[in-house]
């Protein structure tokens, strides 16, 4: 068999984290359906989507490091049978019960996918391109993020909620065949050279547990923006649901479109001072989410969040970057497993301390003023700032340790 091309290799890469990403923002606009289909409750229709997030965040790890041990080009296929196999079960789920297993199949299926895709890249680029191909998975990502609620309305307005989980496996069937013919499935991954694998020992590293730090925190910060957003913009702004949805795309769609570029700078000028620049434009965006005057309305939301946005695709694709690049290429799956699931916890951290400050600031949302609910969103970003600096001050110390290290080294 030939050597997969780069393009091949990097197309099948890419679909796959799209899938991952459209697998969770495509069900979130079915839930209003499934309550009417199945004659449930709100909180009983959630665990469609809490299975999966919840699939993904037990195993992620592990599927990473089974991957250093049995060859990460065939775990990412059998991930992608697997996700696409549960796919078409959801679809045709005849009970709640029943979607909601096969939504945690799904689930795992996606894990394995994201843990693959982010390992297979220093396989499939060199290290000098590390950056913009970490770009375009960032980008992919957000790109599912931003097209699911889209699609997903159009899917149930003309096919039922079913729909929501049957396109997803053409796509997968696609994303399997490119990933046959471009990946190396022919031969095994190097297997561990080392007695052991501690994770203990891994975390000593300061790049890496500085890289899982601050993604944690910097995604709890992004899950503000998806979570306290709509109720700002709904209750607080005045929007109805119909430009609050076109509103809360704006950030996917920015952060989808920097991708590529802010790979390109990675490349360019280091993941450290790219890593910081990031860092620094989204402690703009939030001190200017925690300081713009309420009476700007949705344009005093939109600037700001464009500003958040495209600093957090720099710090992705650099954080990424400098993570992944130098991992011993037994350890690339485990240590993408670790990405991953410090991505996932700050998305749960979000979605759960920073709501609550918003709740606890704004009072009842049935009853409070718009005044009361632009306090919450200010003050929800004011804590939100805090985290960025914390971030600030992860990567400088982690830099000054480097550099300490080489000086050592050198004498």
């Amino acid at each position: 068999m030939k050597s997969p091309t780069p393009r091949g290799a990097l197309a099948a890469l890419s679909l796959s984290m799209l899938l991952a990403s459209l697998g969770t923002s495509i069900a979130n606009v079915g839930l209003p359906s499934l309550v009417q289909a199945f004659d449930a409750s709100f909180q009983a229709v959630q665990w469609v989507v809490l299975a999966y997030l919840l699939a993904i965040t037990a195993v992620i790890v592990s599927v990473g490091r089974l991957g250093d041990l049995m060859g990460r080009s065939r775990l990412l296929l059998t991930g992608l049978l697997l996700f696409t196999a549960a796919s078409a079960l959801c679809g045709m789920a005849p009970s709640l019960g029943l979607l909601i297993a096969a939504r945690a199949l799904q689930g795992l299926g996606a894990a394995i996918m994201m843990a693959m895709t982010m390992a297979l890249v220093g396989e499939t680029v060199a290290k000098e391109r590390t950056g913009r191909a970490m770009g375009l998975l960032g980008s992919m990502s957000a790109m599912g993020t931003a097209l699911g609620p889209s699609i997903g309305g159009v899917l149930i307005a003309g096919f039922g909620w079913r729909a929501l989980f049957c396109i997803t496996v053409p796509l997968g069937l696609l994303t399997f065949a490119l990933a046959r013919r471009y990946l190396r499935v022919d031969r095994r991954e190097q297997q561990p050279t080392s007695s052991g694998f501690s994770f203990l020992s891994t975390l000593r590293d300061s790049t890496l547990s500085a890289g899982l730090v601050m993604s944690a925190l910097v995604s709890a910060v992004m899950m503000a923006t998806l979570v306290v957003g709509p109720f700002y913009l709904t209750h607080g702004a005045g929007l109805d649901p119909a430009w609050m949805g076109l509103t809360m795309a704006v950030g996917p769609c920015v952060s989808a479109l920097m991708g590529v570029p802010a790979g390109r700078l990675t490349d360019r000028f280091g993941s450290g001072p790219m890593t910081i620049a990031g860092l620094l434009a989204m402690l703009v965006g939030c001190l200017l989410l925690s300081l713009t005057p309420l009476n700007l309305g949705i344009a005093g939301y939109i600037g700001p969040l464009i500003i958040l946005t495209l600093g957090y695709a720099q710090f992705q694709a650099a954080n990424n970057t400098a993570v992944m690049s130098d991992v011993l290429a037994d350890r690339r799956g485990a240590v993408a497993g670790l990405l991953n699931l410090s991505r996932n916890l700050g998305l749960i951290a979000g979605a759960s301390a920073l709501s609550a400050v918003f709740a606890q600031v704004s009072g009842d949302l049935a009853t409070a003023s718009p005044a009361d609910v632009g306090s919450g969103m200010q003050t929800t970003f004011s804590v939100a700032s805090v985290l960025i600096i914390a971030s600030l001050l992860v990567v400088v110390f982690a830099l000054c340790d480097q550099g300490r290290k080489h000086s050592v080294f050198k004498n």
